[in-house]
């Protein structure tokens, strides 16, 4: 019997909802860990400890506040849906249509391959499954059933894609996640240093050593699984690429949306260097950079002295 994929696509959606239940779970899981259980009585309790406890607890709760906004920026955010009638430009200069009548209909023109190397052929992209032209850089995502500008991958911690519009959002997700996780395990590391010494002599109670135990196993595994995306992701920002161009173009020739490791941070981070950290776009560079719209982007052979 064959496989039914669009039943799989409807698994992933819940398995989705299901992923956000673990995040949640991973955060209140270190939460009691932290605050409850370990830092919070020290701070109450005074002493010698009392800064470096408060210092921890103020860290822990500003990274966490951000780890939360990131990803519910993320699961929220629309990752670029193509506009209604979109239709490729006719200019030669565009990189998707250069020589095809944009008045040939979709049934009998020739459809090009939705890889990033076919773009040189000179062949208009269209998705037959959403019946409408797709601009540069978008695939069709199975899971949520249209095609995505600038898709980068569908993400099942998110229950969403990873697109243009929120691409940004999910870096400085995983870059607030490996902070908290990382300050997590080393916060904690003293107390699982100590689940292994003599218990007798440890006053705690099992639950709450067990807690302990299980924060500190779980943020670690999950600071060097991310960070592991995290320097994975980074590298494709930098060549201007995403998951899915990684994999289907050809290494040897040089990307043509790569403008060099600076302007290819801009177009996913903004210029405005204090919005860099922050899961939000000044209205100035909604306005000026078209590459946030998700429909247009500027090549290695016209980007210079132009604005993007």
């Amino acid at each position: 019997m064959a496989w039914n994929v669009f039943k799989l696509c409807t698994g992933l959606k819940v398995l989705g909802s299901v992923m956000i239940l673990v995040v949640l779970s991973v955060v209140g899981v270190s939460y009691y860990a932290v605050v409850i259980t370990n830092y919070m009585p020290q701070v109450m309790k005074g002493g010698s400890a009392t800064a470096t406890s408060l210092l921890v607890l103020i860290l822990f709760h500003v990274l966490l506040a951000m780890l939360l906004w990131c990803y519910f920026a993320v699961v929220f955010t629309d990752p670029g849906r193509v506009p209604q009638g979109w239709r490729p430009s006719s200019s030669e200069d565009d990189l998707e249509v250069q020589s095809l009548p944009l008045d040939q209909t979709p049934e009998t023109m020739t459809i090009a391959v939705s890889v990033p190397n076919m773009a040189q052929s000179g062949r208009i992209r269209y998705c037959r499954k959403c019946s409408q032209y797709k601009p540069p850089r978008s695939h069709h995502c199975s899971v949520c059933g249209r095609c995505i500008l600038k898709m980068d991958h569908h993400c099942i911690w998110v229950v969403n894609c990873v697109g243009a519009h929120n691409y940004k959002f999910f870096l400085l997700f995983l870059l607030y996640t490996f902070f908290e996780t990382t300050l997590v395990t080393v916060a904690l590391l003293p107390q699982f240093i100590s689940f292994f010494g003599d218990l007798e002599e440890d006053s705690s109670f099992p639950s709450t050593l067990a807690t302990t135990f299980l924060g500190f196993v779980l943020n670690l595994a999950f600071a060097l699984s991310v960070l592991g995306f995290l320097i994975m992701h980074m590298s494709l920002v930098a060549a201007n690429t995403t998951t899915i161009e990684a994999y289907e173009k050809k290494a040897s020739a040089r990307w043509r949306f790569d403008l060099g490791w600076k302007r290819n941070f801009e177009q996913v981070f903004g210029m405005k260097k204090l919005y860099w950290f922050l899961p939000l776009y000044t209205q100035d560079d909604l306005r000026r950079m078209i590459v946030l719209q998700g429909l247009e982007y500027p090549l290695r052979s016209d980007i210079d002295g132009q604005e993007f």
